[in-house]
């Protein structure tokens, strides 16, 4: 079992106190957007056996088990994160894993760097996740039905947001979502900035259902986005609730702090509410034309005290103990390779003593006993 010295990625949207709260550290001022824990290349865990990405290339069955090699290759297949939203994130959605190999076998062929800002693909893997909230946390999650979204943007009395009202009565449910988007991020861009700011100053006005994307407007001026954003559930997490993202589903984060977990993918296409690239033929290829719920997952509580975030992908498996005081240490033991994150009190995991925003990398097989007083988040696959 290694302890984790994970990096803090300073994106700008990121809360300048959320994180440093959690760790009990003064604010440094600066946006802490993400802490990274795991084996991806771009910001691997720091262990006392070197990264973890190469802790891993040098031995994979011995730190991911047979089982997990067969079944993903040998690479740790998730990452995870604390995520802590002072401002909206990018609207977006990921790739399909058929999708993502077509999409980043083309561009290889094609020859376009990995790092240019034109690239959609940058590996060939899929990306649904799974954000839990620490905290109350404001998202965007799929399509609202049609009908609603045409209520939502009619009661702004914008006039040149009358014609996208029209089509989404006009049309069955796919066709109006997918003609009103393609509309949004493909209109005149001084014309749109303008439709921007009235529908903002309204939203100020009317408050309500209304009032999120007041504040996006706020973070985003002129963005498209943002009446891109109004085609979409808002959703308020409560603490230990969570959403699963699957592919195609457009989703933002709004605000809050939580713990996400994700197939290990940089896969992203932007919609909006973002100075990046925004591939729209690219994007409109991908994105699910569909209204739905946003699906607020509780966790499965087992005999044991672990409660499961279930989600039909086998690349995580996200779980969490809330651990009392004074009780027999849980056995985590388990065949596949795990990563341990305490939340809140002190978690004993093995040899170390854990605070909140501490972690530790269990080796596939090794033994692995956690106990509180405390929460410990823990994250393996299915294999």
């Amino acid at each position: 079992m290694d302890r984790l010295d994970n990096t803090v990625r300073p994106y700008a949207w990121g809360s300048t106190t959320a994180i440093p709260r959690l760790l009990g550290v003064e604010p440094t001022g600066e946006p802490q957007a993400e802490m990274w824990m795991g084996a991806h290349p771009g910001a691997p865990s720091r262990t006392p056996r070197g990264p973890l990405d190469q802790v891993v290339e040098a031995a994979p069955e011995q730190e991911l088990g047979p089982a997990a090699v067969a079944k993903f290759g040998p690479r740790l297949p998730f990452l995870l994160k604390i995520l802590a939203a002072g401002a909206p994130l990018s609207l977006q959605v990921h790739p399909d894993l058929a999708q993502a190999r077509a999409g980043y076998q083309d561009e290889e062929t094609r020859g376009i760097p990995i790092d240019a800002g034109h690239r959609n693909y940058k590996d060939a893997n899929h990306k649904p996740e799974l954000i839990c909230a620490l905290t109350e946390f404001d998202g965007l999650c799929g399509f609202r039905a049609p009908d609603a979204a045409a209520r939502l943007l009619a009661a702004l009395e914008v006039d040149s947001l009358k014609p996208y009202v029209d089509l989404l009565h006009a049309h069955p449910e796919e066709a109006a979502l997918r003609e009103v988007l393609t509309a949004l991020l493909t209109a005149d861009r001084e014309e749109m900035a303008h439709t921007v700011t009235e529908a903002a100053a309204a939203c100020a006005r009317l408050g309500g259902d209304h009032a999120p994307y007041a504040d996006i407007a706020h973070h985003y001026p002129g963005d498209p986005g943002v009446i891109a954003a109004m085609l979409l559930n808002h959703v308020r997490l409560q603490p230990g609730e969570a959403l699963f993202l699957g592919a195609g589903v457009p989703h933002a984060y709004l605000d809050g702090l939580g713990v996400e977990i994700m197939a290990n993918s940089d896969n992203v296409l932007r919609c909006g509410l973002t100075p990046k690239h925004v591939d729209v033929p690219e994007l409109l290829r991908i994105v699910r034309f569909e209204a739905s719920e946003p699906g607020v997952l509780r966790p499965e509580a087992s005999p044991d005290g672990e409660e499961v975030y279930a989600t039909p992908i086998d690349e995580f498996r996200l779980s969490r103990y809330v651990l009392p005081e004074n009780t027999a240490p849980h056995d985590l033991t388990r065949a596949t390779p795990q990563i341990l994150l305490c939340t809140a009190g002190s978690v004993r995991a093995g040899g170390f003593t854990l605070s909140p925003g501490e972690s530790v990398f269990v080796p596939a097989g090794e033994a692995a006993e956690v106990s509180g007083p405390g929460t410990v988040f823990r994250a393996t696959v299915v294999a």
